[in-house]
């Protein structure tokens, strides 16, 4: 990807709020969080800010792009207007023009205007393009979330044209060299002491031409289509965890590599289990007399098994017991817990002889009320 006009007056840097100095894991991590945010497809009415964000990860994102654009901002005012102090033009800090700046000249405005500068210097056209990320929605049940599953997710999308596998010419036919430019994908511009080359305007650049267009793509060399792509997900995946399938989405242009595909993943709700982070929770009631004189009592566990859990005499309501391995794998492999909270359950309908027991309970508590404290 040539430089452009554009990476004067945008500061890519701000606009994924990174320092200059951020590292590639840095960057992508803002790049991927803020992807999150302005998705158009979670987030309608943010395309442009989304776009933004994407063109200045496709620029400071790639190392050599990086480089590049780092030489590019630091020429200033100087690169933008061919003038200026520091400037090998001269024009208010003297020198004048040199010829042995010529070299670098070349390459500086021949990546600047997306150009290849100098009589004799190649030409780049276009050059290739990354294609678009895509993202998926799959949707899994707790189960499968917390111990892992391969499947499937549907994409509809851009791919190579089965018809003419993306040449974009009718079958039996291939694209020929645009006459105009004859195959460079560029035309020479003459501009006073420089000659500059410019994108061909009959190839849009691509240096070839297609008499006879593929009816299925029209050309284009790449159709939309329902595909299925496969996708591993890990045991304890949360739910709306975003999942990066690298290179699975969009084809590139002009041989450039294809984006990603990237899986976010629903997780359904378990008719017993909750959970935080690798731990599961689980609500179970007791009794009255269990909660005072204490009690063992059998629990299920996600595994489809039982554990035996000691409640001691004198629990209250809402205490919450642990179970050491009994939650689901973490990023490591590594097992969470199973946090058992017990609540006291309260009977609707008594018998008569829970009654009487209730009020010879009541008679003996009588000198012995809770809220003593109150002064009332």
């Amino acid at each position: 990807m040539a430089a452009q006009r554009e990476w004067f007056e945008k500061d890519y840097y701000k606009v994924l709020g990174v320092s200059q100095t951020a590292t590639p894991k840095d960057i992508t991590r803002a790049y991927r969080k803020l992807a999150r945010e302005t998705h158009p497809d979670a987030h309608p009415g943010k395309e442009d800010r989304f776009k933004e964000i994407s063109t200045a990860y496709d620029v400071v994102g790639d190392p050599d792009k990086r480089k590049e654009y780092d030489e590019v901002r630091k020429l200033g005012p100087a690169a933008a207007g061919f003038g200026g102090q520091g400037s090998p033009f001269g024009g208010g800090g003297g020198g004048g023009f040199r010829v042995d700046d010529l070299g670098d000249l070349g390459d500086i405005f021949g990546g600047l205007f997306g150009r290849g500068a100098g009589r004799s210097g190649p030409s780049r056209g276009t050059g290739p393009q990354r294609g678009s990320d895509l993202e998926a929605g799959l949707h899994l049940s707790f189960n499968d979330a917390a111990v892992g599953v391969t499947t499937t997710v549907n994409v509809t999308s851009e791919t190579r044209c089965s018809t003419c596998r993306g040449t974009g010419a009718k079958p039996g036919t291939m694209p020929k060299p645009c006459p105009v430019c004859g195959g460079r994908g560029a035309i020479d511009e003459n501009q006073g002491p420089f000659s500059f080359s410019a994108p061909c305007a009959n190839c849009a650049g691509q240096g070839k031409v297609v008499d006879s267009p593929c009816p299925a793509c029209r050309g284009a060399g790449v159709e939309h289509r329902p595909r299925s792509v496969k996708v591993r997900i890990p045991a304890g995946v949360a739910d709306g965890q975003r999942i990066r399938l690298k290179g699975r989405g969009e084809p590139g242009r002009h041989g450039g590599p294809a984006g990603d595909l990237y899986v976010v993943v629903h997780v359904a709700t378990h008719p017993l289990f909750g959970r935080v982070a690798n731990n599961l929770t689980l609500n179970v009631p007791i009794t009255y007399p269990e909660a005072v004189l204490g009690a063992d009592i059998t629990v299920p566990t996600f595994d489809n098994g039982t554990v035996t859990l000691r409640v001691p005499a004198g629990t209250r309501s809402g205490r919450t017991f642990r179970v050491k391995g009994k939650g689901i794998p973490g990023a490591r492999g590594e097992l969470g817990d199973l946090l058992v909270s017990v609540e006291v359950t309260v009977p609707v309908e008594l018998s008569e002889g829970e009654r009487k027991a209730v009020e010879a309970l009541a008679a003996a508590s009588e000198h012995a009320s809770p809220r003593g404290y109150l002064g009332v």
